[in-house]
C-alpha cells in the first residue's frame, strides 16, 4: 500500500490566513503542527516513510521540503500547474505505473482532521484487501454526525453484515438544509471524505474510458509534461471519472472525521468564549456574539454577531458566517483588483 498526500490547493477559503504562495495545508491551523505534517504524521505511525508520498504543484515543492525533511524528493509528485485533482490524479497514477508499480494507491487530502490513526488504518486496510484483487475503486465514507450543506454526500446499498463494502448508489452534492436533515437519518448514507483507493492501473482505465482528455496528452508526453499540462481541463476528480464509474465501493469509518476548510470547520475545534466568540489574537469584544476573529491587530468588535473578521499582513476579511463559501467564488475571479478607493466629495444642499 502506498500513500499519496495531496496538497496542491490553494485553500482560498482561508483567504487572507491562506495564500496562493502558501496555503492552508502549509499551516498549522488545529495544532502546533501544519495541517499537512498532521496528515505525514497520522501515516507514520504504522507505515515506513518509503509508503508515503506527496503530490502538489512545483509552486509548493520548497514548502514541502521545509515541513517533511525527511521525505526523499523523488517521492514528491510534482504538478507543473495547478489543474485541480483530475489531472493530479492521473499523473500520479502514470509516475507509479511507469516505475512497473501497481501496488494499492490510498490518495488522502491533506487537510483533513481525522481523530484516531488505528481506525483509519483498520479502514484503509480492509479497502486496500478489495481494491487489490479488483478493479474498483474504494472510498471512505463518514457516517454524518449532524445535517452538513457543505459536504458531498454518498448513497449507497446495505451490504451484508459481515462484509464491509457498500455498493454506491448515488452521490449528492452538497444539499439544502432540509434535505440534509433527512439524509442524516438515513441509513447507508455517508460522507464523501474523499479518501480514494484503487491501483494505478484502475486509474489509468477509467481515465482512458471517462476522461481521455486528460489521460491521452499525458501518457503521450510523460515525463516530458510541463509544455501540456497547463492546457489539460481543470477538473476534479470526482467530474472527471467518479460520478461517470461503476465498481464505486464504500467502507464505513467510525473515526471522526471534518473536512478542514472553512473557518467554521476550525471553529468545531475549539472552545468558543461564553458569548460563543472564537477569539485569537489581542481582541475585545462588546454585545456580540457568534463571531470568529482571528487577527494579527488591536481589534475592538461590538454589536455584531456571526462575523467573521480575519486579519494579515496579507488582508483583511469581513464576512458574515452563513457567506463563507463566497469567498472562494470572489477569490476565483480572475479579474478581481484590490482597487484603492477615493472619498467623492458631495457638496452639502443649502
Amino acid at each position: 500500500m502506498n500513500i499519496v498526500i495531496m496538497a496542491g490547493g490553494r485553500g482560498t477559503r482561508f483567504w487572507p490566513s491562506s495564500t496562493e504562495s502558501k496555503p492552508k495545508q502549509f499551516l498549522p491551523l488545529l495544532t502546533e503542527r501544519t495541517m499537512l505534517q498532521d496528515t505525514y504524521d497520522r501515516f507514520r505511525k504504522w507505515l515506513p516513510s518509503s509508503s508515503i508520498y506527496v503530490a502538489t504543484s512545483k509552486s509548493y515543492v520548497q514548502l514541502v521540503m521545509e515541513q517533511l525533511p525527511e521525505l526523499p524528493m523523488e517521492h514528491i509528485i510534482i504538478e507543473p500547474d495547478s489543474r485541480d485533482t483530475g489531472p493530479s490524479t492521473a499523473l500520479t497514477a502514470l509516475t507509479f505505473l511507469h516505475q512497473h508499480d501497481d501496488d494499492v494507491l490510498v490518495m488522502v487530502p491533506s487537510d483533513q482532521y481525522i481523530s484516531d490513526a488505528k481506525e483509519l488504518k483498520r479502514a484503509l486496510q480492509a479497502a486496500a484487501s478489495e481494491a487489490k484483487t479488483r478493479r474498483i475503486t474504494v472510498m471512505l465514507g463518514i457516517v454524518p454526525n449532524r445535517p452538513e450543506t457543505g459536504y458531498g454526500y454518498i448513497r449507497t446499498h446495505e451490504g451484508q453484515d459481515d462484509h464491509p463494502l457498500r455498493e454506491v448508489d448515488a452521490f449528492i452534492e452538497k444539499p439544502n438544509q432540509d434535505y440534509a436533515e433527512k439524509l442524516m437519518m438515513l441509513d447507508g448514507t455517508y460522507w464523501n471524505s474523499g479518501i480514494f483507493v484503487w491501483r494505478p492501473s484502475t486509474i489509468e482505465y477509467l481515465m482512458t474510458r471517462h476522461c481521455p482528455s486528460i489521460w491521452q496528452p499525458l501518457k503521450k508526453h510523460y515525463p516530458e509534461i510541463t509544455n501540456i499540462y497547463s492546457q489539460l481541463p481543470k477538473l476534479s476528480i470526482d467530474y472527471a471519472v467518479i460520478e461517470k464509474a461503476k465498481d464505486l465501493y464504500v467502507i464505513p469509518a467510525t473515526f471522526d472525521w471534518d473536512d478542514v476548510g472553512t473557518w467554521n470547520a476550525v471553529r468545531r475545534h475549539y472552545g468558543a468564549d461564553e458569548h460563543d466568540n472564537l477569539l485569537k489574537g489581542h481582541v475585545r469584544s462588546l454585545a456580540s456574539h457568534g463571531n470568529i476573529v482571528f487577527t494579527d491587530k488591536q481589534a475592538i468588535i461590538i454589536g455584531v454577531d456571526d462575523l467573521i473578521v480575519v486579519s494579515t499582513e496579507e488582508g483583511l476579511l469581513v464576512c458574515h458566517r452563513s457567506e463563507e463559501q463566497r469567498i472562494k467564488e470572489m477569490l476565483n475571479e480572475r479579474s478581481i483588483e484590490f482597487k484603492p478607493y477615493q472619498l467623492r466629495e458631495v457638496k452639502p444642499n443649502p
